[in-house]
């Protein structure tokens, strides 16, 4: 039986002043469905990511998430939402594992002390991306790849309906990518969590997807990766063959 989509685009249009970003975009991902989103650089896929969690308004079209536009969503802590490339503040005097811990507030009540259930999640956060052993560290001493993984655990940390992350893994050590590919297989297998992925290397997760959605500007691809790799590109990393692959598409 087909599972309710979470997230819906109709026709979504954005552009930068005179500048398309997005083109007409309309977009499904169902509950428990695993998508890679792809494209070269400049194509629109962050944009688009913004227009869809309601970071951003459409000039054209519309988007439901979890069953409403993005600004009502009832419960937003069921959206876990990593951005590309976000680093903390290095003054900021908190440690990994109070951030991570912050992810469960809006799901808890910040009125409510933090129950087995709550430390549970947070310590299979930290697991899941290799970062237990720092728990009690500051996290303005951690590396860039380091913040990364804190923002992808606090992410997970909510046990999202929806969850959408804009590059996560660049910067992020072998070890620690093949975690994070376990932790959301399992999102999506035992708690039916729709993963929207964005990234230029799909390698550590390839066998998981459930469908690549190949972008630049407008949707030019939409279907499991089996196809896509049919046509010669690879689900590894990205910078040479699938430019060319779209450019070929496109003419």
């Amino acid at each position: 039986m087909r599972r309710a989509p979470v997230l819906e685009a109709h026709d979504v249009t954005f552009a930068y002043g005179e500048t398309p970003a997005v083109d007409g975009v309309d977009l499904e991902v169902t509950a428990g469905e695993f998508v890679a989103l792809v494209g070269p650089n400049g194509s629109g896929k962050s944009t688009l990511l913004r227009l869809l969690l309601g970071l951003l308004q459409p000039d054209r079209g519309t988007v439901v998430c979890l069953g409403a536009p993005p600004p009502h969503v009832p419960e937003p802590w069921r959206i876990g939402y990593v951005p590309q490339r976000r680093i903390l503040d290095l003054d900021i005097p908190a440690t990994v594992e109070e951030v991570v811990r912050s992810g469960r507030t809006a799901r808890r009540g910040w009125w409510r002390f933090a129950g087995h259930a709550d430390r549970d999640a947070v310590d299979h956060a930290l697991e899941s991306v290799a970062l237990t052993e720092l728990r009690r560290r500051p996290v303005g001493e951690l590396s860039g790849g380091q913040q990364q993984r804190v923002l992808i655990a606090r992410a997970l940390v909510s046990e999202p309906r929806l969850l959408v992350l804009d590059e996560p893994i660049a910067g992020v050590d072998l070890a620690a990518q093949r975690l994070f590919r376990d932790s959301l297989v399992h999102l999506v297998e035992a708690h039916h969590t729709a993963v929207l992925l964005v990234s230029h290397e799909l390698g550590a997760v390839a066998d998981d997807l459930d469908r690549v959605v190949v972008m630049k500007q407008r949707i030019l691809f939409d279907g499991p990766p089996r196809e896509l790799a049919a046509t010669g590109v690879s689900l590894g990393v990205h910078a040479d063959d699938l430019p060319r692959w779209l450019e070929e598409l496109q003419t």
